[in-house]
């Protein structure tokens, strides 16, 4: 079984590429931040990210648990992994406690990540999305840094149209079930604009 994290800032595409991945027949699990925002203010409660990150970051780690364990088949698409809770915490400035990172190293995903980079174009707020772009762009930055703190892999997706988006995921899906290296595919020095791969050195944390 791989778990295939998509991640990445607010805004950038990643949600509206799973739901043509699970068009294409694959099995996903959606994020789990947004349904819970949506169930707490629906319950009146305070534990949402802009009032109570940490309580929230606990009831997102739960729910984020049993989406892993109920996964099923030889791979699984998710919008964002439990990685992303450690790094909205140390975006609030919020101290990880050890037992959050244990968690981290007993969730494994798939050893790469794709990452939807800024786009500042489709870059728009709702009720679940409430960060400025400018945040959100922080976020991206340290959503890259803590998986690679934990051993992925980052490949950042091209901004593109989704169908050329899931064409280029499907490519990566291909190399990756044959054994070929991802290396293979041309790596960019900065931000992927152009269809083609930008990818990061994996960093091992101590």
């Amino acid at each position: 079984m791989q778990r295939i994290i998509i991640s990445g800032g607010p805004g950038a595409g990643k949600s509206t590429l799973l739901e043509a991945l699970q068009d294409r027949g694959y099995p996903t699990s959606v994020e789990v931040s947004r349904l819970l925002i949506q169930e707490q203010v629906q319950l009146g409660s305070k534990q949402v990210p802009w009032n109570d990150l940490s309580g929230f970051a606990g009831l997102a780690l739960e729910r984020m648990q049993r989406a892993y364990q109920q996964a099923q088949g030889p791979l699984t698409f998710f919008d964002r992994g439990i990685p992303d809770i450690l790094a909205y915490l140390r975006v609030g400035n919020i101290p990880l406690e050890p037992e959050w990172m244990q968690v981290a190293h007993q969730y494994p995903y798939a050893p790469w990540v794709l990452m939807a980079p800024p786009w500042k174009e489709i870059y728009v707020n709702d009720a679940e999305r409430w960060q400025t772009f400018a945040e959100a762009t922080r976020l991206y930055e340290t959503l890259s840094e803590v998986y690679q703190s934990l051993g992925y892999q980052l490949i950042v997706l091209p901004q593109v149209s989704v169908a050329e988006r899931v064409a280029f995921v499907e490519t990566i899906l291909k190399k990756w079930f044959l054994e070929e290296p991802l290396s293979a595919l041309t790596p960019e020095p900065s931000f992927c604009q152009s269809g083609k791969l930008r990818m990061s050195d994996p960093t091992i944390s101590s």
